[in-house]
């Protein structure tokens, strides 16, 4: 299988890497790695309280273009889904101009050869479409660690904002995607893998 590398001018803390993966109809698609991508990483903490500080704005992201969305864009259909802290959500449902939606499946990244066809849930309000806390999302929660990992064997089905669609897999919460969580490891900034299907279809594979 023919393989292809490209390089985009993102952001300086985002680089991005490509791996062929087999297209629908002719057309090639590529799973892309988006490495360490800011999701409001706490900037100290509150010398009363304790509580971590942070600014509370979600990083909105384009799997279509592969790159971050302004702010000033978040009430646009220019992205797909939106970090901040654990929490992930997509620009479908009660005050979003898009049509997103998703769904967790069970299985490994590589074996998701089709989006399914329906069970895509949207957000309403804080009633978000990926569940939160730990084992009911896309993460674990170790309150022995205080860290934060994938669940293993879990994907995110995404029907993007213009209706076509992706798969993502969250590979790390820290950056560097270090092997060993320490306490001092840097929270809130994901990796993760995903094929975005650009021709419609819901085939992520030949």
């Amino acid at each position: 299988m023919r393989r292809t590398l490209f390089f985009l001018p993102l952001l300086a803390f985002l680089a991005v890497g490509c791996d062929s993966n087999g297209g629908d109809a002719g057309e090639e698609v590529v799973a892309q790695t988006v490495t360490d991508l800011e999701a409001d990483p706490t900037t100290g903490r509150d010398p009363n309280t304790g509580a971590p500080v942070a600014s509370g704005k979600f990083t909105f992201y384009s799997l279509r273009e592969n790159k971050v969305i302004s702010n000033e864009d978040s009430l646009t259909a220019k992205w797909d889904l939106g970090f901040r802290g654990t929490t992930i959500i997509v620009n479908g449902g009660a005050g979003r101009a898009g049509n997103g939606g998703v769904q967790l499946v069970t299985g490994t990244f590589e074996e998701l050869n089709e989006a399914p066809a329906d069970g895509y849930r949207q957000d309403n309000g804080t009633d978000y479409a990926i569940p939160a806390g730990g084992g009911n999302g896309w993460y674990n929660y170790n309150p022995q660690a205080n860290s934060i990992t994938p669940v293993p064997g879990r994907v995110l089905a995404v029907r993007t904002a213009d209706g076509r669609y992706a798969k993502v897999s969250i590979v790390s919460y820290y950056k560097g995607n270090p092997a060993t969580i320490e306490p001092t490891s840097a929270s809130r900034y994901y990796t993760f893998r995903y094929v975005f299907q650009p021709d419609g279809s819901r085939r992520f594979a030949q």
